[in-house]
């Protein structure tokens, strides 16, 4: 959350916790007898002012190659995200 909150910010997109928020989900399955996170499922929510959409689009386009922990296990585990914009 904090390296997309940190480029929302440089397109002067508030993040405060009434506005900005991530569901997270994660698979854990069974390879080989041992039980793996396979997936991470993160779904970010943002309410932005009709104005900063597509500029909120577009930090959430690149935040995955900035992101310290994507970047450190994006190899082994899939990670499945989405954001859901809700413009005011």
């Amino acid at each position: 959350m904090g390296t997309l909150a940190a480029l929302l910010a440089g397109k002067k997109i508030p993040t405060p916790e009434d506005r900005y928020w991530a569901d997270v989900k994660g698979d854990i399955e069974n390879v080989d007898n041992v039980l793996k996170i396979t997936c991470i499922k993160v779904t970010y929510h943002l309410k932005t002012p009709n104005d900063k959409v597509e500029e909120a689009r577009e930090a959430f386009s690149s935040y995955i190659t900035r992101c310290p922990a994507a970047q450190s296990v994006i190899g082994c585990i899939r990670i499945e995200d989405d954001l859901m914009i809700e413009a005011m």
